[in-house]
């Protein structure tokens, strides 16, 4: 027993239970890249992991002879209210083809592939019949599928989901999106704070009623296994329970190994377990914050517990900003001071209430009171915007961050601290030393939107938004979360690229699939100026400028050039064709010599005028008209322009039938891109050369 003791106190073995973890996990990953399916595959039998639903979506984790994502969208109410009594654990026989999940077509945003295949999900399940065979009889998934459905017999019950059930689906997206822009969101996932007041609770219990405390120990670990597993297992709750445990242990055996190394322990057991979840953001966040709070507890001992949560808070702050910057672009320095408001608020109040409302369900209306007036403070205080945005970074910059973090810490020389501030600098700095003049065609499904960008950020000028058009459905059918062009992708990627502005949105004429998000981007993200085109504006122009009017934000319409930088904007077509499309801005610009044509929706009778008027040859790149419609693109233009490259902005399977056959034989001279097959299309000019890149679904 004593040489095991001192093997466990000897730090060299915890670094080297570290690396050999890691390179298990990296090897386990590598050689299970293949999947055990073919993809041909249509019958399935599976335990049913974890299920979701949403509207008329029904959303499966299902344990086949591998994981795989399950996917069906009920018919009618009735089907989706027979199959609302799914059970977790329950054995399902499916019938469906599988595909692979798709990478994202616009550069910089969320990778949906990528997020499944670290899982080791290679395949998503389109369920077209669903069998249920039997229940579980495990008594675990008993356990789990009872305190659900108490849980969904409770009035007021968000915050029991959130913090019972590790689900926070059912809160309302703006309340979620307003503690993710305070900062304090981390408070409202479950993670090792729960734990830790768990706990304690429980502990408390145990010893109001004498029992042992190594029984009181053992009592309080089993407990909160069960509340990892009712959880989902979520890594940052798992990582808080079993370092819960192996602190409990060091106590009660006096084995004497320090906290550090006890995470070190923590974090292989959970790897070895899992090797996926190295790649699991909950893990990562869980683990850095942790480890750097236990890096440096010696200097934040405090007996005021506002200093002490003024110091967790700032170095929780510190330790993320890396990771925070890598996957979500900004970091919010308000944050570290709502979490000394939010942390007791939530500790001491919200989270046990929402315990008591579980075992006692006439408290939920305490529990509807504290959380009201928790959502309304978040909801004030997010008015005060102090969110700092970042360009995208690369990991190697992150490692950078935290290499210049442990030596801060290691050393204590100030000269490390002046480092970080100058890379953080850089990193907001960096997209100035772009000298490209870029342009992206963005694949925003049936719809357009060009992002033009010159060198050195200085302009930034976005040539139509994209719109869905929304068709109206039963109430049943209705997700909490609709797919927003503007919200979800062009500030993201706008942000990504370090543009926190843009100077100009040009609006090619009144149809919805090119203007339709107009109003959702001017809410949210800062535009300078608005140009329309030629014409009357109709219903949708009209609704967009009375939010500009309010806003005071310029606008102008059926404008001839505008200058950008050291380049113009030729607007080409000024004639009014009593015709939304014809009356569409075609606009030609040159950047390092390369010749852009962008046609909006403009159809043939606009194209002969062009010809009539304008000495149009030899176009470099060509935003074909109306999405490859046949009314564009008439063989007599497209040979007289003579495009090197045509883009065609056009959504996958859509009703139109778009792009015509005819239309890309007229183009068959030039080299073909298309939104719906090669993504977002971007083209880099510099020095007269052009570089193209694609990303491909």
């Amino acid at each position: 027993m004593k040489k095991l003791k001192i093997i466990l106190q000897y730090n060299l073995t915890y670094k080297v239970l570290i690396v050999i973890t890691l390179i298990f996990s990296l090897v386990f990953i590598s050689l299970s890249k293949e999947s055990k399916y073919s993809g041909n595959e249509e019958n399935f039998s599976c335990i049913i992991l974890n299920y979701e639903i949403d509207g008329n979506k029904l959303s499966l984790d299902l344990k086949c002879k591998e994981k795989i994502k399950g996917i069906y969208y009920f018919k009618t109410e009735d089907e989706k209210l027979a199959y609302s009594k799914i059970k977790f654990g329950d054995k399902v026989k499916l019938k469906g083809n599988l595909t692979t999940p798709k990478e994202n077509t616009i550069p910089n945003l969320f990778n949906y592939k990528k997020y499944l295949n670290n899982q080791g999900i290679h395949y998503i399940l389109n369920i077209e019949e669903i069998e249920i065979k039997n229940s579980s009889k495990n008594i675990f998934y008993k356990i789990k599928n009872i305190v659900y459905n108490r849980v969904e017999k409770i009035p007021y019950n968000e915050y029991i989901y959130t913090y019972i059930l590790g689900k926070n689906n059912n809160l309302e997206l703006e309340t979620l999106n307003n503690y993710r822009l305070n900062g304090i969101s981390h408070l409202f996932a479950l993670s090792g704070l729960h734990v830790s007041i768990f706990s304690l609770i429980l502990l408390s219990i145990f010893k109001k009623l004498k029992i042992n405390k190594t029984i009181s120990y053992i009592l309080t670990c089993s407990l909160l296994y069960l509340f990892s597993f009712i959880s989902g297992f979520s890594p940052s709750i798992l990582r808080a329970t079993i370092f819960f445990t192996l602190i409990s242990f060091n106590k009660l055996y006096n084995l004497n190994i320090t906290e550090t190394n006890l995470l070190y322990i923590t974090f292989s057991l959970l790897v070895l377990s899992n090797p996926y979840i190295i790649y699991n953001l909950s893990f990562i966040l869980s683990f850095t914050t942790t480890y750097f709070i236990l890096l440096t507890s010696k200097y934040f001992k405090s007996k005021n517990i506002i200093i002490t949560l003024l110091s967790i808070s700032t170095l929780s702050f510190i330790s993320t900003i890396g990771l925070s910057i890598y996957f979500f672009g900004s970091i919010n320095p308000v944050g570290i001071l709502l979490n000394i408001i939010f942390v007791p608020l939530v500790s001491y109040i919200v989270f046990p209430v929402t315990i008591i409302s579980f075992l006692i369900p006439s408290f939920s209306k305490l529990l509807l009171i504290s959380s009201s007036f928790m959502e309304t403070l978040s909801n004030f205080l997010v008015n005060f915007k102090m969110t700092i945005y970042f360009p995208k970074i690369t990991l190697t910059e992150v490692f950078l961050y935290y290499l210049l973090l442990i030596l801060i810490i290691k050393t204590k020389k100030r000269k490390f601290i002046f480092l970080i501030i100058v890379l953080l600098t850089f990193w907001l700095i960096k997209p100035k030393f772009n000298y490209n003049d870029e342009i992206y065609y963005l694949d925003v499904g049936q719809g357009d939107s060009i992002l033009i960008v010159t060198k050195n950020r200085k302009s930034s000028i976005l040539i139509d938004t994209g719109g869905k058009i929304k068709y109206k459905e039963e109430e049943w059918k209705k997700q909490k979360k609709e797919y927003n062009i503007a919200t979800d992708s062009i500030i993201p990627f706008l942000r990504s690229l370090g543009i926190n502005k843009l100077d100009y949105l040009i609006l090619s004429h009144g149809d919805y699939d090119h203007m339709g998000e107009g109003i959702n981007l001017i809410e949210k993200f800062k535009v300078k100026k608005v140009i329309f085109n030629c014409g009357e504006f109709n219903n949708l122009e009209r609704n967009l400028i009375k939010k500009l009017n309010k806003k005071k934000i310029p606008y102008y319409s059926c404008i001839n050039e505008l200058n950008i930088d050291n380049n113009k904007l030729y607007f080409l077509n000024n004639k009014d064709y009593n015709n939304e499309n014809d009356n569409s801005s075609v606009i030609y610009t040159e950047l390092n010599n390369h010749k852009f044509l962008f046609m909006g929706d403009a159809g043939i009778n606009v194209e002969e005028d062009l010809i009539e008027k304008y000495n149009l040859k030899d176009i470099d790149v060509l935003k074909v008209g109306h999405h490859g419609s046949k009314t564009s693109s008439n063989k007599n233009f497209i040979d007289l322009i003579n495009p090197k490259y045509s883009i065609i902005s056009v959504g996958k399977n859509n009703r139109y039938g778009h792009p015509n056959k005819s239309v890309l034989d007229n183009l068959n001279g030039s080299k073909i891109y298309r939104t719906d097959i090669n993504g977002t299309i971007m083209f880099k000019s510099q020095n007269n050369k052009l570089q193209i890149e694609t990303f491909s679904p």
